[in-house]
């Protein structure tokens, strides 16, 4: 008998209300209340003999999941650490020079590199560090600079261990793979964008500097390319970096990332082996190794318990019959002309719920809901998954997001002044990447 006599779709509705108000107002972080909330719905709903079982098969469908972000975090700071990406952006600030259409190419190229790690607070120092002193030697408009930034990082942090992917994955149950590869060309339409909207940029910031009467600040410093800059820019240990191992560093990078989208095992495998060569070859003494670790283990650490905490609340809604509820009572409501579009219609969707709603609320909270009502018109959750990654885009201009807070700091400005400049071109590139999906299949125009 249940405590309270609800069906399961207003206790699942209910629940991630609760959830959504909790980390909304910040009442509670995200791992806590993705922990606490599903506890007390399943006790109202009469479940709480089987609660734990049901949040341990949820840890355990995702658990993956975390073991691969968790790995992936400390490869790539360890590349960091070994200064496997310091010699490309001392070579694209050289490249720069005094050229404001290089600054703003040359600014997307490095975002796309430092944004690998998924990290979007290391992107924004680095290149405040590195470029942001080249754009106001210049007296180009740091408007630019932001929105140039801010778009790359956004397609960079589509792979698998970016924090999006990385929410998908978890609420929906699905494999970090199946989800990337498919929309690699997606993505390199969109990093095509970025870099054409950078070039455009140049080329306009070019024509106005031309008419001042100087465009160089003599008074301002000429930004160098040393490895003490650039490794406080990383907020690296500078007697971590092993440049003499760059080629080797380089090439195993290579080869994993080529065996990550080969698929030629499991992620968590391919970065488990990753992470344990990267210390052998970089760091061979244990001590070393320890420290490294160490450095990096809030990070991955963070990311990791979220997956899992994730996997916990999932598992309650899928136990307790909410989910299954949830998605009978919305398609009860939908048009059933409407539904063979769930793949567009979450896309569309996705673009105003990743500037209203946290990361954490629309992924763990809506996401499973469309999905578990897609599957009932042939629409596979992989495929759910990537459209709801497509309005990303305005997701860097919300206020919900502390990184947006960080970035305007970084650079001087106010976030409504950032959010009016930037809404065309955030807006412009989640069409872009939405029509390429269509495109190429990636996510369905009707079932």
């Amino acid at each position: 008998m249940t405590i309270v006599t609800m069906s399961p779709a207003l206790l699942g509705f209910a629940m991630v209300g609760v959830f959504t108000a909790l980390v909304m107002t910040r009442r509670l972080a995200a791992v806590p209340a993705l922990i606490i909330v599903p506890i007390v719905f399943s006790v109202l709903a009469g479940t709480g003999a089987r609660t734990g079982a049901m949040m341990l098969a949820g840890v355990v469908e995702v658990a993956p999941t975390a073991v691969m972000l968790i790995f992936a975090i400390l490869y790539f700071g360890l590349m960091i650490d070994a200064g496997l990406f310091q010699p490309v952006v001392s070579r694209i600030v050289r490249w720069v020079g005094d050229d404001p259409a290089r600054a703003t190419v040359g600014h997307a190229a490095l975002a796309s590199v430092v944004g690998l790690d998924g990290d979007g607070t290391t992107t924004a120092l680095v290149g405040a560090s590195s470029m942001l002193p080249v754009y106001r030697r210049l007296r180009m408009n740091v408007l630019i600079f932001a929105v140039v930034g801010s778009l790359t990082f956004i397609i960079m942090n589509m792979s698998p261990w970016g924090g999006p992917a990385a929410r998908v994955a978890a609420a929906l149950r699905v494999n970090p793979v199946d989800l990337f590869v498919p929309m690699l060309p997606v993505a390199a339409t969109g990093l095509g964008f970025v870099f054409f909207l950078a070039w455009r940029f140049g080329r306009a910031e070019r024509r106005r500097l031309a008419t001042l009467s100087s465009t160089a600040d003599p008074a301002s410093p000429v930004v160098t390319s040393d490895a003490a800059v650039l490794a406080a820019a990383f907020h690296a240990d500078p007697g971590a970096a092993r440049p003499r191992l760059l080629p080797i560093n380089l090439a195993l990078t290579l080869m994993l990332m080529t065996a990550v989208i080969a698929r030629a095992a499991p992620l968590p495998i391919l970065f488990m082996g990753g992470v344990a060569l990267a210390l052998m070859i970089n760091y061979p003494r244990l001590a070393d190794q320890r420290a490294r670790m160490v450095a990096h283990s809030g990070n991955s650490l963070s990311v990791g318990l979220m997956v899992l905490a994730a996997g916990a609340f999932t598992g309650v809604m899928a136990g307790t019959g909410m989910v299954d509820g949830m998605a009978a009572a919305l398609l009860g409501v939908l048009p059933p002309a409407v539904g063979p579009y769930l793949g567009t219609i979450t896309a569309l969707v996705s673009i105003p719920a990743n500037f209203l709603l946290s990361s954490d609320a629309f992924y763990f909270g809506v996401l499973p809901v469309i999905a578990e009502a897609a599957s009932h018109y042939g629409i596979s959750a992989e495929e759910i998954g990537r459209a709801s990654l497509l309005g990303q885009p305005v997701h860097s201009l919300s206020p919900l997001v502390a990184a947006v807070y960080l970035k305007c700091a970084l650079i001087g400005i106010e976030l409504a002044e950032l959010q009016r400049y930037a809404w065309k071109y955030s807006l412009g590139l989640c069409f872009v990447l939405i029509g390429a999906a269509l495109l190429f299949g990636v996510i369905p125009l009707a079932a």
